[in-house]
């Protein structure tokens, strides 16, 4: 039931508002069970559930690595992101048993909640950061249903599936058992409340929603190089050539914003950023926007910097200097004027080395994603490229749309619209190309702001500010498209505020640990 209401299966999301129910099914048969170790059943047992879910929903991950390493190899590597979460999700249950053993069911499933909101925080902020199945996410296929992403980002998400799964549960178990701890009639009303409700206020947020008429015109550019025959099969100037043309085949004269993909400008030697004026591919695009007032050029772009000495930890000896290597994006416009960004959220054991030498063994594979054994470097917080005529854009890099509170910050900062350049073509045509454009939807409903979405081989498109799909690519297609986007600069209650519902169930963990750790001598004095 959670693999097949997960994205990219179309129409099938609100199954996850009760796919949790035959897990707490099978825990709460453990628990009143006459087994030895319940709790490590109960880790047992949760923990091939979410291996089965993961496994399924973005087995994608395997088959990218497989193409260019042995698949026993392929097969090692891949069950880290594969295993990980599972393990954390399976912790979580474990300790949701040791709280119903020692407090009321009410209390133990807050306790759930909040701990299983910790696990989601965590696997967005540590070194193995892979917040791509977190529970809000897999509402994207239903985007219509959960406008109020606007004020709760994704974790509002993942408590409404959690709060029907319990009181569905309960109804269930009730129901099975002929007990009555708690109300019947009152738990069915509670389910459809939970339900109907949220879903009621976003229909009608959806169907009220109008944008303010603001019109900028974008190109999105998809040049459908592959990714793994990159310098192979054509040559970086020939490449670029591609996306003038492109470009050009669909342009207006009013086109404000031409967008490439990630690392679609580059050299087989990077290319320094100090001196980028001096490169052909600066000099061509601005010879190109000559055709264009007020046109702009934001793409990505392989790009290093040169330091007289270590400036950074991901520096690396460069002779006697350090070089520090980027998978960025640049604002290129009609005067001297250049803007550059470096991807933050890196891709862990691709783009950096987490928790230092402890995953050294992946080193291989940061030559065959474009990206360095020494790893990446990083800007620490988002910046906004602004025009000359003063529209802000947010240039996220492919892996950071994932995050929808570093998106926010973007719009704080001042970006009216959400550009997004990535390649995802490393996966080959499977369901990540698709997961990773149902996630754009949930950051333009989040921020209110058009999605502009160019990607080497597919999918490229346009998303509006309800998080509809405007236009979009095929897969594996040279492609461009044009459209007339509505700029805004208006802050929703989530852009100001962020993952409030998050630091809220932090803050449940907590509990849930101290509540757990108190001695039984003082469980009974609070009682």
């Amino acid at each position: 039931m959670l693999w097949l209401a997960w994205p990219p299966v179309p129409y099938t999301g609100l199954l996850l508002l009760v796919a949790f129910v035959p897990l707490l099914v099978a825990v709460e048969n453990i628990i009143r069970g006459n087994y030895h170790k319940k709790g490590t059943k109960i880790f047992q047992v949760s923990f091939l559930t979410g291996l089965v879910w993961n496994t399924a929903s973005i087995y994608w991950v395997f088959n990218a690595m497989n193409a260019f390493l042995p698949a026993v190899v392929s097969l090692g590597i891949a069950l880290i992101p594969f295993a990980l979460a599972p393990l954390l999700m399976a912790l979580v249950f474990r300790l949701y048993y040791q709280l119903r053993k020692r407090r009321h069911i009410a209390v133990s499933f807050v306790g759930l909640v909040s701990l299983w909101m910790g696990y989601e925080y965590l696997h967005q902020s540590w070194g193995l950061a892979f917040p791509w199945m977190n529970l809000g996410n897999g509402l994207s296929n239903v985007h219509q249903l959960v406008q109020w992403y606007s004020i709760t980002g994704v974790y509002g998400g993942t408590l409404w599936i959690w709060l029907t799964n319990i009181f569905a549960f309960l109804y269930y178990w009730q129901y099975k058992e002929k007990v009555a701890a708690f109300s019947q009639k009152k738990l069915i009303i509670g389910v459809l409340a939970i339900v109907l409700l949220p879903i009621g206020i976003s229909l009608f947020q959806y169907f009220t929603y109008e944008e303010h008429i603001n019109p900028s015109e974008v190109v999105v550019v998809q040049p459908n190089i592959d990714p793994y025959q990159k310098f192979g099969s054509i040559t970086p100037e020939q490449q670029l050539d591609k996306l003038f043309e492109l470009s050009a085949s669909v342009a207006k004269p009013n086109t404000e914003f031409f967008l490439w993909p990630e690392t679609a400008i580059s050299d087989r030697n990077g290319i320094n950023e100090e001196d980028f004026r001096e490169y052909p591919a600066y000099e061509k695009s601005v010879s190109f926007l000559e055709k264009y007032h007020n046109g702009n050029i934001l793409s990505g772009i392989e790009s290093y910097l040169i330091y007289p000495d270590q400036k950074t930890l991901t520096a690396r000896p460069f002779g006697n200097k350090y070089l520090d290597s980027f998978n960025a994006a640049v604002l290129i416009d009609g005067s001297s004027k250049v803007q550059f960004y470096h991807k933050s959220k890196l891709v862990p054991g691709v783009e950096q080395m987490p928790f230092g030498q402890a995953l050294s063994f992946m080193k291989p594979l940061f030559e065959h994603f474009g990206g360095t054994t020494g790893g990446y470097g990083f800007d620490k917080e988002p910046s906004v490229f602004y025009s000359q005529s003063g529209i802000g854009a947010a240039p996220v890099i492919c892996y950071e749309s994932i995050w929808g509170e570093y998106v926010a910050e973007y719009t704080k900062k001042g970006a009216q619209f959400i550009a997004i350049v990535t390649n995802d073509g490393w996966w080959k045509n499977t369901s990540g190309k698709d997961q990773h454009l149902a996630y754009a939807k949930l950051r333009a409903i989040e921020n209110r702001r058009w999605v502009a979405r160019s990607a080497n081989t597919g999918i490229s498109g346009f998303i509006n500010q309800r998080g509809d799909i405007v236009q979009h690519t095929q897969w594996w297609v040279p492609a461009a498209l044009t459209q007339e986007i509505n700029l805004n600069e208006e802050l929703t209650i989530y852009t100001k505020y962020g993952d409030l519902i998050a630091y809220l169930g932090l803050l449940g963990c907590l509990v849930s640990v101290v509540l757990i750790a108190i001695p039984a001598s003082t469980r009974k004095k609070l009682s």
